[in-house]
């Protein structure tokens, strides 16, 4: 899977959601501006000791992203979108796109693509949710889809057994 991050805002989130990339197999796609710098202690902080372990992809902007990922199976996850994100098909190399914290994705991007504009449903007039909660929903999502495959799925007890 691959997730991308369009502008992001914040070190924390774009810590985080680096976290949850080592920890699902997915590369992390930042895509400039970005609002903060790659060796800032909160992006670190964020990211534990995970952060040499990410498979990070810079991009100058998002011409030098599409030039690069040609043919590239995009899903952008926005509160506009019309459909839900857990009515999407996922493959294994999809790219899911997430917008910068303040604006979320342009709607110049978003018209050229609607259906694969996908949301998570919310109730009242909450504008989003955090960036790193939003990327983990729909990134299990679509890793369910694909039946988790190369993951984890049973737990194991660090001193005792499962009886």
């Amino acid at each position: 899977m691959n997730i991308v991050l369009l502008e992001p805002e914040i070190p924390a989130n774009t810590g985080n959601i680096g976290r949850t990339c080592v920890a699902t197999g997915s590369d992390l796609h930042l895509i400039k501006p970005l609002g903060f710098s790659l060796d800032e202690k909160h992006l670190r902080r964020a990211g534990l000791d995970y952060w040499p372990k990410l498979k990070l992809h810079i991009y100058e902007d998002y011409k030098d992203f599409t030039d690069k990922n040609p043919g590239a199976r995009m899903h952008y996850a926005t509160t506009k979108g019309r459909n839900l994100y857990s009515e999407a098909h996922f493959e294994q190399d999809d790219y899911i796109m997430f917008g910068k914290e303040s604006a979320g994705i342009p709607e110049e991007i978003l018209v050229q693509h609607p259906d694969e504009c996908i949301r998570i449903p919310m109730i009242g007039d909450i504008r989003s949710l955090n960036l790193g909660n939003s990327v983990a929903i729909v990134v299990y999502e679509a890793l369910r889809q694909c039946n988790f495959e190369g993951m984890n799925l049973k737990g194991e007890l660090h001193r005792l057994k499962w009886e």
